[in-house]
């Protein structure tokens, strides 16, 4: 999944956490919901402005994340 468009990183928001379309909810703040047991179905419904989409680019972008912190230690 390309999740380019939808995680975006700005300096001046949210300390410059990765957020969802330039809005104030984070990757992290979705990962924790989740691991929580939050379903999407609750995330979406408390988050209107949240789509499905969004939630799918949160998690591809953690496991690209994770990807290359293992690459990155493994190399090491």
């Amino acid at each position: 999944m390309n999740y380019n468009n939808i995680i975006t990183s700005e300096p001046g928001k949210r300390n410059g956490k990765p957020c969802i379309r330039g809005m104030r909810i984070t990757v992290y703040d979705i990962l924790e919901y989740l691991a929580g047991g939050m379903t999407e179905e609750k995330i979406l419904e408390d988050f209107s402005e949240l789509t499905s989409e969004d939630i799918k680019a949160c998690l591809a972008f953690a496991a690209e994340r994770e990807k290359k912190l293992f690459l990155h230690h493994k190399k090491l």
